[in-house]
């Protein structure tokens, strides 16, 4: 029972180890493959049953190193089974675009790069495009100068319009005076004696009192020689009877103070002196 716990054991001298099989199921044959657990790069369907795959699914599937390299980067391939009809599906990677590309079994929805590689243009195309852009660009160009010419047109043509209305405005009016001066040579002068009798007319109304009589202007000889006139009314006798009004004196007037201890009832002592 003790020796089954020796730690070492005895080898022969004319052991060899290289002559033991260690055989654990069959042989493998071809490229070296081994199980990966993995989830879909990309989303995908199925060519068999229609199924769709979407992006990140997991599955249990088969490594493989192919003999295909891009600059010294080994590119691997991988075998998965569809979820819905069990067909092989394989993908491998693809360095150069830095992503996966769908060899069989399933059809990518979307690619990046085959999009990005439509959307490179060659240099012909390159040069088409830009002819195409100068054209437009001409013919815009012209559009926008075609566009400024009529509006230029249209502002002289109403500029000759307005000028024209005025001239003949011009015309009637210089028309109208010389038709009048011709038909009466006397109307302005009877137009300005008009004017001078209608202000005379003015001023006699205004020189004229509310009677009717005229107003004249009294000279100060008159009012002095003027005698004192000899009515019986009561206003001119009141006026001759007044004394004249007396003159304005200036001195200062003492008054004096009155003694505000009798009406309140206070009583002064009489002064021994």
């Amino acid at each position: 029972m003790s020796e089954r716990k020796v730690l070492t054991k005895y080898y022969p001298p004319d052991f060899d180890p290289s002559k033991l099989e260690r055989r654990r199921g069959p042989k493998q044959t071809g490229p070296k493959q081994q199980v990966v657990r993995l989830m879909a790069p990309f989303s995908m369907k199925c060519t068999s049953c229609g199924e769709y795959i979407y992006k990140g699914r997991k599955f249990n599937a088969r490594k493989e190193t192919t003999d295909e390299k891009y600059y010294a980067i080994t590119i691997f391939r991988f075998y998965i089974r569809c979820t819905r009809c069990s067909a092989e599906i394989t993908f491998k990677t693809d360095p150069k675009n830095m992503d996966y590309t769908c060899e069989k079994g399933a059809k990518r929805n979307f690619e990046v790069w085959r999009e990005d590689k439509l959307a490179e243009e060659t240099e012909e195309e390159r040069l088409d495009r830009l002819e195409k852009e100068e054209e437009e660009r001409d013919a815009m160009k012209e559009f926008e100068q075609k566009k400024l010419d009529a509006q230029t047109e249209m502002a002289i043509a109403d500029a000759l319009d307005d000028v024209r209305y005025r001239n003949a405005a011009r015309e009637k009016v210089d028309q109208d005076v010389a038709l009048s001066s011709v038909a009466a040579p006397g109307a302005r002068e009877e137009e300005e004696a008009q004017i001078e009798r209608e202000l005379e007319e003015q001023a006699r109304m205004a020189f004229q009192s509310a009677t009717g009589e005229k107003v004249r202007r009294i000279a100060e000889d008159d009012f002095e020689e003027a005698p004192p006139a000899t009515g019986s009314t009561t206003e001119t006798a009141d006026s001759l009877a007044m004394p004249p009004p007396a003159k304005p004196t200036f001195q200062r007037q003492i008054k004096k103070k009155k003694d505000l201890s009798a009406a309140l009832g206070i009583k002064k002592k009489p002064t021994l002196v």
